[in-house]
């Protein structure tokens, strides 16, 4: 049997794919009939895809038949590797909340009482600002209020 390839590996797969492609994210995800935040995050090994949502996929990139199973595949959400303290982007949003996360916690609790908001029952929209001192990032975490039950 042929071993599998991993979340991680298709990937990577899936970005080489994607640049030799000539797509954008955005196309793709409009391709598949989705948000770009959520097929990104897909495609990168965040969430599992369809079948019908892999094939269009393989369609798109070319990828092969291992990649598309990857594709399918629950993730491991959380971090795999040291992205966290290499990457400067992905450190800027982990800095952000290493800075402000004490301070959202507490505007939710005042807001909405003791609870959590879902990172499973959520959207993620990312946006471009312009501003004369230089163009914004905006983004815009959406989850679900949990409140805790005793």
């Amino acid at each position: 049997m042929k071993p599998m390839v991993s979340k991680r590996d298709a990937a990577e797969h899936i970005r080489l794919a994607r640049h030799r492609a000539g797509l954008t994210w955005a196309q793709i995800a409009d391709e598949l009939g989705c948000d770009k935040e959520w097929s990104t995050a897909a495609l990168l090994g965040g969430h599992p895809m369809t079948a019908s949502q892999a094939t269009k996929v393989q369609e798109l990139l070319n990828v092969d038949d291992d990649v598309v199973e990857a594709l399918q595949m629950q993730p491991y959400r959380g971090p795999l590797n040291d992205d966290v303290t290499t990457d400067p982007t992905i450190y800027r949003f982990h800095e952000a909340l290493t800075v402000y996360g004490p301070a959202i916690k507490e505007l939710i609790h005042e807001e909405f009482g003791d609870g959590i908001m879902s990172a499973i029952n959520f959207q993620l929209n990312i946006q471009r600002r312009q501003d004369p001192d230089g163009d914004r990032v905006v983004v815009t975490f959406d989850g679900k209020f949990l409140d805790y039950k005793w």
